[in-house]
């Protein structure tokens, strides 16, 4: 299933690719505004700020992922990590700053919700830690309250959870750290 955003509301719709040809042009109308748009089947080519043509790449989750596995629409998402900050937080169109965006409209979840940092030590094994942004509901590492500005280190394997959504983070080597806190 493919999904795509109204661009008015910004609103979920899913429909089935496969039943469709590369390069077919379909036309939605949004239940909840009312908008109607178009949707270009095929590789997906976004314009940059000179005009340009650019093709999008596929997600690279080399620096590790995490997986929505609990959420209002209940379909799993994964969503790649990179070198740095990765703020997370709900998706939504007015949001700016948010590298890890989770489609959900649990108002429990904050626009920026958490931050999961991802570096590298000398021997070039990733190391994650996480603390919350702050948000209004908390970050709970295993069901345990992050306190306010407390930083922990997390691995393979560690569920963590905003508001009423949790997901799961995946590490490139798939190794669970030793030390690691959860």
């Amino acid at each position: 299933m493919k999904r795509v955003f109204c661009p008015k509301c910004d609103n979920q719709l899913s429909f089935d690719e496969t039943k469709y040809p590369e390069g077919k042009v379909l036309a939605f109308v949004c239940p909840q505004c009312g908008s109607q748009f178009k949707v270009k089947l095929g590789r997906k080519v976004v314009r940059t700020k000179t005009g340009e043509e650019e093709e999008v790449k596929e997600p690279d989750f080399s620096c590790g992922y995490i997986s929505v596995i609990e959420n209002i629409f209940a379909f799993k998402q994964d969503l790649p990590l990179v070198l740095g900050d990765n703020v997370i937080g709900r998706r939504n169109k007015d949001t700016d700053g948010v590298e890890v965006p989770v489609i959900t409209s649990d108002p429990s979840m904050g626009r920026k919700h958490c931050v999961i940092n991802v570096k590298q030590d000398a021997r070039g094994k990733y190391i994650y830690t996480l603390r919350d942004f702050p948000s209004l509901t908390g970050t709970f590492l295993r069901s345990v309250l992050l306190g306010k500005k407390e930083q922990v280190r997390i691995g393979e394997g560690a569920v963590i959870t905003l508001g009423a959504t949790t997901f799961i983070l995946h590490t490139p080597d798939g190794e669970e750290e030793d030390n690691f806190i959860g």
